[in-house]
């Protein structure tokens, strides 16, 4: 099979095309031949060699999101059978035309999508999903802040919130990705100045909001427990603005705030099911009513991963890049 491979940590220019041995799947799992996978900013770390894959995964391979057709069954599979297309996230791996998966890790795409729009859709979704409602508790009509809102987890969010008839309050560093975000439902838009929100979200809720769905991390933190609300969540799943933060435990303590962190690439099997069935029963539903829609901004050939990558890099993008692999 062909595969983009990582040929030493730097640029972009280090993705290299290589053909490695297909996988053979083991017992309850299933090959998939790949048609189109997600560029995500995990797989620029891990090329940059600041986010290693999980004992496992392919090393060089990136790739988190997929989707494809079943061309192989391993021994003890019964929930699919050959050329059902499906999709879903790996630890890795995805940069390839084959990867191994097990049957219970994998969804099947709805009528409607297509290979490119399918793919662009799990790794949001459930970063979002299980941030924003399983972790933070969003609850219909709650107050929803969501940082870096024009990106592919962030469209996906904003859309999530309102699906959920919630008032969606978005963060960018450019007013053109928020006002394209109001017709996703986008509700108030906000442009930090040196890292300062908490203050316009004050202004805009009179009280704050009840959960925020952080990408950024970094210096923002002490600005979401500002914007909180009293009992307010706050969800770290990104740290684009660095892994250390000033906490204030008086704001912490007064208005009982929870910090919340979570990753979804190193969780166990049995918890990555249970992010695939999050994916099939909520998220499923929501791609095929059209509440919640692929929003695909570029799609580069398999063999420009790299350019795909320097795209991503240069925060030009409007939600998900992805690479045709076929």
């Amino acid at each position: 099979m062909r595969a983009i491979v990582i040929t030493k940590p730097g640029g972009p220019e280090v993705l290299q095309l290589a053909v490695r041995p297909s996988p053979t799947p083991p017992f309850g799992h299933v090959r998939v031949r790949v048609h189109a996978a997600g560029v995500n900013r995990a797989d620029l770390l891990q090329r940059a060699g600041f986010y290693p894959a999980p004992r496992g995964v392919p090393e060089d391979i990136p790739g988190l999101e997929y989707a494809g057709v079943v061309d192989e069954i391993g021994d003890g599979v019964t929930l699919f059978q050959g050329g059902e297309r499906v999709f879903g996230v790996v630890a890795g791996g995805a940069y390839a035309e084959h990867i191994v998966v097990h049957e219970r890790e994998t969804v099947r795409i709805p009528a409607g999508l297509d290979d490119v729009q399918a793919a662009s859709l799990p790794e949001a979704f459930i970063t979002a999903y299980d941030a924003a409602v399983v972790r933070g508790r969003l609850a219909p009509g709650e107050r929803l802040l969501v940082h870096a809102a024009g990106s592919g987890v962030g469209t996906i969010a904003v859309q999530i919130g309102r699906a959920l008839a919630c008032r969606v309050l978005g963060t960018s560093r450019t007013i053109d990705k928020l006002e394209r975000c109001r017709a996703l439902g986008l509700d108030d838009a906000i442009v930090p100045e040196n890292a300062a929100f908490g203050a316009r979200v004050l202004e805009l809720t009179g009280d704050g909001v009840d959960v925020v769905l952080d990408l950024v991390g970094g210096p923002y933190l002490i600005e979401d427990m500002i914007a909180a609300a009293p009992r307010g969540r706050i969800v770290v799943v990104g740290l684009t603005g660095g892994r250390k933060a000033e906490i204030d435990f008086g704001l912490v303590l007064r208005k009982r705030l929870e910090i919340i962190g979570t990753a979804l690439r190193t969780r166990p099997l049995e918890e990555k099911i249970e992010a695939a069935r999050l994916l099939a029963r909520h998220g499923v539903p929501w791609f095929v009513s059209g509440q919640v829609k692929p929003l695909v901004d570029r799609v580069f050939p398999m063999a420009q991963a790299g350019e795909a990558h320097a795209y991503v890099a240069s925060d030009a993008s409007f939600g998900k890049v992805m690479l045709q692999m076929t």
